[in-house]
């Protein structure tokens, strides 16, 4: 795996076994939302599993046609930092792309069979990462929904980011069930 690629995917599984150790720590709340229309911490991390299994095999079926892949360019580059400096920001929500919505069963799985999912997940992320030419990092693999074509390294930036943003949603996702618990 590429240096860059190593430290970024080390991060991504620091940051994760952070989140799914808070969404642990709530026990028999995590399957509690804070209120209607909002998600329980299972919800979120199931979200996580859903955006993740779907961002690898995009990048799994665009390497089949690397050859083709465009440069990311400086639009690109400066797309990425903003979606990193929105997802950054306390205040800042996003709805979830509705086809993400519609892979999403609406079963939610327990808080171990969601570990499980995605521990096998980010195993194939890091085969693929491990498999990864070095002399297509800097095409464009990945479409976001909302920022367009992103490098390699750019994914990897997003979903760290991605997963950091949902772990500030699971701290006040305690906090709100704490407080309904102790009503």
């Amino acid at each position: 795996m590429n240096h860059r690629l190593h430290i970024r995917f080390e991060q991504l599984e620091r940051a994760t076994n952070r989140l799914l150790t808070s969404a642990s720590d709530l026990g028999e709340q995590a399957n509690q939302a804070p209120g209607p229309g909002q998600w329980s911490a299972a919800q979120v991390v199931q979200h996580l599993v859903v955006a993740e299994s779907g961002i690898g095999q995009y990048i799994e079926k665009k390497l089949l046609q690397a050859e083709g892949l465009q440069k990311g360019g400086v639009g690109s580059f400066l797309k990425s930092r903003l979606l990193r400096v929105l997802l950054r920001l306390p205040f800042t929500r996003f709805k979830a792309p509705a086809y993400l919505t519609n892979l999403t069963p609406e079963t939610v799985p327990t808080l171990p069979e969601l570990r499980a999912q995605w521990e096998a997940t980010r195993r194939r992320l890091e085969r693929t990462l491990n498999e990864y030419p070095g002399k297509f990092l800097d095409r464009a693999i990945f479409k976001h929904p909302r920022s367009g074509m992103l490098t390699i390294t750019q994914t990897m930036d997003f979903m760290l980011d991605h997963i950091l943003h949902h772990q500030k949603q699971l701290e006040r996702i305690s906090k709100q069930v704490a407080v309904k618990a102790v009503k």
